[in-house]
């Protein structure tokens, strides 16, 4: 099927406009926006699906409000940071006439404070995803430097019934888990039994 001649001439003209370097920043901060949006959309509503119809009580039409809401809030916060963070680099980079680090660490600062400054269900379960990264990035720089004991292995048994056995080793660290566990558990539980698991799902996500 032939391209028309109007449609081939408009798809050179946006080719041609792509490939100029003076727009190459505006067309990150677009493409990042792009990106943002449709990812947060992509990881939230699938969650915020299970969760409302798990832990949240109302009508139908007050469930589906909260899934739509919850989509647009994290799809809009990343879309954001996003688009602001690719832009104060570009700007750094202009106004110094060069790329540092530290350019990154200015941009992801102001985008955070701007964006997940606020508290609400949605950023405090990205901000808690994010220090739980840094916290384990953190650990392993611990084990490579020495100062975390070097990680055990943990075999695990047979997968088969006959005398052929297969095992796997997991790294495990003693340290980060044990504390991260202790931190989680509640301070004080209403009876004897330990905390159900819906408990502790709203426990560490903040549901409610």
């Amino acid at each position: 099927m032939a391209v028309p001649p109007q449609l081939r001439a408009l798809l050179l003209a946006v080719n041609a406009l792509l490939r100029k370097r003076r727009y190459h920043a505006a067309l990150a901060m677009l493409k990042g926006f792009r990106n943002g949006a449709v990812y947060g959309a992509k990881i939230r509503a699938p969650h915020a699906l299970v969760m409302t119809f798990l832990f949240r009580s109302g009508s139908l039409q007050e469930k589906l409000r909260a899934i739509l809401q919850a989509t647009y809030t994290h799809s809009r916060n990343l879309a954001c940071f996003v688009f602001t963070y690719k832009g104060l680099c570009a700007l750094q980079a202009r106004v110094q006439g060069e790329t540092y680090q530290a350019h990154s660490f200015l941009a992801a600062f102001i985008g955070g404070l701007l964006l997940f400054g606020e508290h609400n269900n949605i950023n405090s379960q990205i901000n808690m995803y994010l220090l739980s990264r840094v916290l384990f990035a953190l650990c392993r720089l611990g084990v490579e430097k020495g100062y975390i004991p070097e990680p055990r292995t943990v075999t695990c048994g047979t997968i088969s019934q006959t005398s052929s056995s297969t095992t796997r080793a997991f790294p495990q660290s003693n340290v980060p888990p044990t504390c991260l566990w202790g931190l989680l558990h509640p301070r004080s539980a209403p009876s004897v039994n330990p905390p159900s698991g819906s408990f502790m799902v709203r426990t560490v996500f903040n549901l409610s």
